[in-house]
């Protein structure tokens, strides 16, 4: 079995197996490459599945020393169990004796949401600074369902011609094949049905509903960039990102209220765990108010 035998197996299993997204699959099969590439011997199901926990740790270690940092290495480690999980059950091994190998203790930050008036604000200078009209009117439709609907960025340009006219609610496909229905405000229709009038190009049913310059799907990055360029024209941190109007989505309804049972179903979160994380931002912007506003605080 060769190598490229093996990643085409492998990308399959995720791609159709595990309906991981694109942008995981290649990150998974390089990550498998790697260490298909780096074996002594030739590799098999047989000999993948044999690895150790000793194979690994050489194999991060040899990571680490072309300057992989701990986030990656965390990320890079979960991928290889998954791997070495995969070709386990292709040699037909059980899991008894699979390696166990804990990798680099990672702080996890809490997500950095903008307040209300800095989100309108940032679709608003987004929408101002673009080239034309209906390129305006796009921008500012997908920063309002990043924000009124809580969408990932890739869910947002995902979604199909065929969702319009947009009602009060619109099915979202999320990660793993996950869907749910999540509610729109007015305001959120509006804009979408105001760039769906401008933009010149045809929205056929079966196309991305957002249209880059040429009349392709358009693409995450042009998105990025654009905000980029508007939260230093109102000096917002460089935290201000696309996914951090999701983040603001997600804390500003906890704090109105929202139970997190409903706001993992909002966001598509697999596990509560996920959501729980929200009442840690909720907390820290209290106490920031606190702090700012309170004579003795």
């Amino acid at each position: 079995m060769t190598i490229a035998e093996i990643l085409e197996a492998w990308n399959g299993h995720l791609a159709l197996g595990r309906r991981r997204s694109p942008h995981t699959v290649r990150a998974y099969a390089a990550t498998a490459a790697r260490l298909l590439h780096a074996m002594e011997c030739e590799p098999d199901w047989t000999s993948l599945a044999r690895l150790d926990a000793a194979a690994l740790r050489n194999h991060l270690a040899a990571r680490r020393a072309d300057g992989l940092g701990n986030v990656s290495a965390a990320r890079e480690l979960s991928a290889l169990k998954t791997f070495i999980a995969f070709a386990r059950e292709q040699a037909g091994e059980t899991d008894a004796n699979r390696p166990r190998l804990r990798g680099p203790r990672v702080k996890k930050g809490l997500p950095r949401p903008v307040t209300p008036d800095e989100a309108v604000n940032l679709a608003e200078t987004v929408a101002d600074d673009a080239a034309v009209p209906w390129i305006a009117a796009r921008d500012r439709a997908v920063l309002l369902l990043l924000y009124g609907a809580g969408m990932r960025i890739a869910e947002a340009l995902a979604l199909p011609a065929a969702a319009l006219p947009l009602g009060e609610t619109v099915t979202i496909t999320g990660k793993g094949g996950r869907q749910r229905v999540v509610p729109l405000l007015p305001i959120v229709r509006a804009g979408v049905d105001d760039y769906a009038r401008q933009c010149p190009w045809p929205l056929a049913k079966d196309k991305p509903l957002f249209r880059g310059a040429k009349g392709g799907p358009l693409a995450q990055g042009m998105v990025q960039r654009a905000v980029a360029r508007a939260r230093v024209s109102l000096g917002l941190p460089a935290t201000a990102t696309p996914h951090a109007l999701r983040h603001s989505f997600a804390t500003h309804l906890l704090s109105a209220g929202a139970d997190l049972r409903s706001l993992q179903e909002l966001l598509g979160h697999a596990s509560l765990s996920s959501t729980q994380i929200y009442t840690k931002v909720d907390a820290a912007t209290l106490l920031d108010v606190y702090r700012n506003a309170h004579p003795r605080a």
